[in-house]
């Protein structure tokens, strides 16, 4: 039932406030209802398919998982736990007399964790279109057995596809643990800007709703413990009923941020939900929500247990199809000052994100800011590692040690120089990721000054290019990240890309050039060789080098990949 109290709860709604995780201590996600056949596909992916009822049940299936839990569980040998989910959009809305397909497969097995990845499609029946709804990535550990926590074993990669989601699984990891980091450098930013001052600013208290529900059996699973499926389900209508105080319409759903597990409800436990609105940014309106358990002592000794907590993004239209704009909130408590203000911060981390995820290489020269250097350093490796996976290279020359390959795809053309080195991997790796080395073999590079080290693994450098006939002097700024493989098998990146920095315009004299993609990717042969390749999307900065190298005018793709092998030989041989 629904509550509406006159005195206002001022819950904690932020769930950065609570950091440390009891892995034993977490929830699993519950079953997706299919009352069609399921089957699981040999490759270790996991499919289903229904016809949806309606909307609202398409979003409770999503977050209901079942298949996730079971692809997880059949990795791992034992029961598994969710510990969190990334945050999630919803691109697509699923409606009445559509087919949703659900695909799991455990993308990564780390230590004592693993990724599941999760794409959710939808198919029109009678046009037979089939579109994107969602894709979302779940981290699950294996319940501990006794004290000691379970260790996983490696997924087995079967496919390219396979191989990519591995390589790709290490930087989102990234990303899911330095978010509490950037999130606290925003909220620094944010608390600097003033809070609403308009006079029809509508109070956050208002927006305040509470909903209490009891766990019954059909509400868990086979460990007992409530469905994770049903609190999202749950959460949703109090959050919904939260913001359509403001739109004065049926809130739509369009995204859900930081949903966290941190801890567990069983049958017979009472679920409190408090959400609340924190904030409103003219078309979209994030609601808090926070999920406290009891038992029957722990109800009758006001004991609340913090199980769950999420920020949950809507929208609203018309009945044109319309967005409509929500009203601007002001908060009244210092609770409700904190909120909004963190809502600010995580709008943009989620701008920042869905940029940066869904972008194609179009848009270069993203703005190297606060708010997105997680996911700049994500975009850089994850744009490297699908060029060099790409299938239909051809080799175009090839001499004793050095090989060139090219790959056509539409408009856009890469090139790849493979070059074979009697140096052992790491040390390549340590001398290629050293830009301010670069001058030394590379003759392309005219200058290669250090604007940022901003840590052991991300560097930001300009660099000056000489002329070529009828073609300008370029500068770059770029930002080269640098990785090292996780398992022996996988090779130690130092991938390139550029960015804008407020502070490296373009230099008097020289053209500001882009670098889409480029990079190395260095493969261990033996303890004392390695093959090192170079990958480069062409822009308008390389095209004049490789069309003089592709007519025969020039040779100094080869000439530099001499130099490199001649430099890191001799560099290793110093050592």
């Amino acid at each position: 039932m629904l509550q509406y109290p006159q005195s206002f709860w001022q819950p904690s709604l932020d769930p950065l406030q609570e950091l440390h995780i009891s892995p034993g201590a977490l929830e699993i996600w519950g079953p997706v209802r299919n009352r069609h056949h399921e089957d699981e596909a040999s490759d270790g992916t996991a499919e289903r398919g229904r016809e949806c009822e309606d909307e609202e049940s398409f979003k409770k299936e999503q977050q209901k998982g079942k298949k996730e839990v079971r692809k997880a569980e059949k990795h791992a040998g034992v029961s598994c736990v969710t510990v969190s989910m990334d945050d999630i959009q919803f691109e697509e809305a699923a409606r009445v007399g559509q087919v949703i397909a659900i695909r799991t497969k455990v993308n990564r097995a780390f230590k004592t964790s693993m990724e599941v990845g999760i794409k959710v499609t939808v198919q029109d029946v009678l046009t037979n279109a089939e579109k994107i709804v969602s894709v979302a990535y779940a981290t699950y550990v294996a319940k501990p057995v006794g004290a000691a926590k379970v260790e996983l074993k490696p997924v087995q990669l079967l496919s390219a596809e396979d191989h990519l989601e591995h390589s790709l699984a290490i930087e989102r990891r990234r990303i899911r643990l330095g978010y509490v980091q950037v999130f606290q450098k925003l909220m620094q930013e944010s608390n600097k800007e003033d809070t609403c001052e308009e006079k029809d600013a509508v109070s956050t208290e208002h927006t305040h709703v509470q909903s209490t529900e009891l766990v019954l059996p059909p509400h868990a699973n086979h460990h007992g413990n409530t469905f994770g499926g049903q609190i999202m389900a749950w959460m949703q209508t109090v959050a919904s009923i939260s913001a359509s105080r403001l739109c004065r319409s049926h809130p739509i759903l369009k995204s859900v941020n930081m949903f966290k597990f941190w801890g567990p409800s069983f049958v017979g436990d009472r679920l409190v939900f408090n959400a609340i609105v924190n904030n409103t940014f003219h078309n979209s309106v994030e609601v808090g929500v926070r999920v406290e358990a009891y038992n029957c002592e722990e109800w009758i000794k006001d004991q609340p247990r913090h199980i769950n907590s999420a920020f949950l993004i809507f929208n609203a239209v018309n009945d044109k199809g319309e967005l409509l704009t929500f009203p601007k909130v002001k908060p009244r408590t210092q609770d409700c000052v904190r909120r909004y203000y963190g809502a600010i911060a995580r709008r943009r981390i989620r701008l920042t994100r869905k940029c940066m995820l869904s972008a194609r290489g179009d848009k270069p020269s993203d703005a190297w800011e606060t708010s997105n250097q997680a996911y700049l350093s994500y975009s850089n490796i994850a744009a490297l590692t699908h060029l060099a996976r790409k299938p239909g290279w051809d080799i175009t020359k090839t001499l004793d040690n050095v090989k060139i390959w090219t790959h056509e795809e539409g408009a856009v053309l890469s090139f790849k120089v493979e070059m074979q080195v009697k140096v052992p991997s790491h040390a390549a790796f340590s001398l290629l990721s050293d830009f301010s080395l670069r001058q030394r073999w590379d003759r392309h590079f005219l200058t290669c000054e250090l604007l940022q080290a901003v840590s052991e693994e991300e560097k930001i450098y300009h660099v000056t290019s000489a002329p070529m006939t009828g073609h300008p002097p370029r500068d770059f700024v770029i930002l080269v990240s640098q990785r090292q493989p996780c398992r022996p098998q996988e090779p130690y990146t130092v991938a390139v890309r550029s960015v804008t920095l407020g502070t490296a315009p373009p230099s008097p004299g020289f053209c500001r050039s882009e670098i889409l993609c480029a990079g190395f990717q260095i493969h261990s042969n033996s303890s004392s060789s390695c093959t090192v390749c170079y990958f480069n999307q062409v822009t308008s900065g390389v095209m004049p080098y490789l069309a003089a190298n592709l007519t025969g005018s020039s040779k100094s793709i080869e000439d530099t990949a001499l130099e490199c092998i001649k430099f890191l030989e001799l560099e290793d041989s110093k050592c």
